[in-house]
């Protein structure tokens, strides 16, 4: 996929502006493992869904949908951001889920931009491989009424 390496850029970008500085070094480079592209395109011969939002054949931004149940990636061009693309992207991407509740581990700073989308949080924050995550989830027929 040509895009790629775009994609990867996009998430590595908004990465470093909104939450690489609360995360431990292992975080970082759990990160950075996570949004290299060989790390997408291995994700894209199993069951997950990877949608772009383009405009003038520029990448905006990237949503990934992991075996139709979990939001594993939301990113948007950080000169981009509060445009409506996340919440466009996430409406896509809904349309594709398998199951009735659809999950995300969201980092910490953008929990309020997940509640604006409907998703409600679900126990407390964890950590896993340096990555600080708020486990949220959101009923597809809230998301529906919610994401438009």
């Amino acid at each position: 996929m040509r895009d790629i390496e775009a994609v990867s850029a996009i998430c590595c970008t908004s990465f470093s502006n909104s939450i690489a500085d609360t995360l431990s070094e292992e975080g970082k480079e759990t990160f950075a493992n996570i949004a290299a592209s060989n790390a997408f395109l291995g994700r894209m011969k199993g069951d997950n869904l990877m949608l772009i939002a383009e405009n003038d054949k520029k990448i905006e931004g990237i949503i990934e949908l992991k075996e139709g149940r979990h939001v594993a990636m939301l990113f948007i061009s950080p000169d981009r951001q509060k445009k409506g693309i996340g919440r466009n992207l996430l409406s896509s991407a809904l349309k594709y889920a398998k199951v009735e509740t659809v999950t995300v581990s969201a980092s910490l700073s953008s929990i309020p931009a997940y509640e604006k989308y409907g998703f409600e949080c679900k126990g407390e924050a964890k950590e896993s491989a340096g990555l600080v995550y708020q486990p949220m989830e959101i009923k597809l027929n809230d998301a529906l009424q919610t994401t438009k």
